[in-house]
């Protein structure tokens, strides 16, 4: 999906990653829902804050095992803005900002950045949550789903 870069584009992106989880059938109140959604909040802030380049979208990718078996959520999010690559810093004490990449690390099973999928302008950073909770049986692939396998 396609968010406007700004600060209601992000919340949007936030909101609906939450939300097209728990139709997967990750409650809005499980492990995987809770933490996905806060990765997505801070990588749709990054790319809002430091991605973004007037009149281009951020995009959003997220995927989740189709069966019931345990696998791994992945979210991806991508901007037009590649000389602006982001590095995990220890952020000061008293700092108001610089925590959100640490926070993904810390949650994350796997995080990277690499170049936008197609050659296009930008990077994508994504992030991978592993989980042990089974998708719900009989729910089918929705429109930000791309099947693993």
């Amino acid at each position: 999906m396609r968010f406007t870069s700004t600060p209601r584009g992000a919340r949007l992106a936030r909101r609906l990653v939450s939300h097209r989880l728990a139709q997967w059938g990750y409650s809005y109140d499980s492990g995987p829902n809770e933490t996905t959604t806060l990765i997505a909040s801070e990588l749709a802030a990054n790319a809002v804050r430091h991605g973004r380049v007037p009149g281009r979208d951020f995009h959003v990718r997220l995927t989740a095992p189709l069966d019931d078996a345990p696998g791994t959520i992945r979210i991806e999010v991508s901007d037009t803005r590649t000389e602006k690559r982001p590095t995990l810093t220890a952020a000061a004490p008293d700092a108001e900002t610089g925590r959100g990449l640490y926070l993904v690390s810390r949650l994350a099973e796997r995080w990277a950045v690499g170049p936008r999928s197609g050659g296009g302008p930008g990077k994508t950073v994504w992030a991978e949550i592993a989980t042990e909770r089974a998708h719900k049986p009989g729910s089918g692939p929705g429109p930000l789903q791309r099947p693993h396998g």
